[in-house]
């Protein structure tokens, strides 16, 4: 009777644990995939000055697209939480999708091995960028899935592992920019 119940205590208590331990796994891999989207959103920032001195060079006139690009920039950078990051970084997008379209009226431009090389590598990256958002947000759903799943979540509640943001877009974001001269 009484190695029944010692049996029974140490099989909930390994159910316990195990359910714990996943919650911490899923909570460093979000962790991790969070920083992987940051390194890839640094690269892009680190290439937008450069990006935006080739394009200075010919449509010095442009002056509110790269005020734009510049001050959405900042906003980015400045961003801490995955919420405030998407909402900087999709404006960001917005404006880049500005200058290609300024670019497009320079053949000069578009001719430029500089110009595509920067632009290339900037593809590159919002490549990365898609690529470690998809990751983040799968490991975000399998955390917030668990923390919210019956018994995971008392042992969540106790522990206070709490649900991640997204990093998403918004419908907004989606639509063709406007580029009007």
């Amino acid at each position: 009777m009484i190695l029944a119940f010692l049996v029974i205590l140490v099989v909930i208590a390994v159910v316990l644990i195990g359910m714990y331990n996943s919650l911490v796994q899923l909570r460093i891999r979000c962790d991790s995939a969070w920083s992987d989207i940051d390194v890839q959103l640094k690269r892009r920032h680190d290439l937008i000055p450069n990006l935006v001195e080739t394009v200075k060079g010919y449509a010095s006139h442009e002056k509110g697209t790269f005020e734009n690009i510049a001050k959405f920039r900042s906003q980015a950078m400045q961003a801490t939480t995955p919420e405030g990051k998407a909402v900087a970084e999709n404006q960001l997008t917005g404006a880049l999708k500005s200058l290609f379209a300024v670019a497009e009226n320079y053949p000069e431009l578009k001719a430029s091995e500089q110009f595509t090389q920067l632009q290339g590598s900037l593809s590159q990256t919002e490549d990365s960028i898609q690529n470690a958002r998809r990751y983040y947000n799968a490991v975000v759903r399998d955390l917030n899935t668990k923390i919210q799943s019956f018994p995971t979540n008392i042992i969540a509640g106790m522990f206070n592992f709490t649900a991640r943001q997204f990093f998403e877009t918004t419908e907004t974001d989606r639509e063709p920019v406007q580029v009007k001269f």
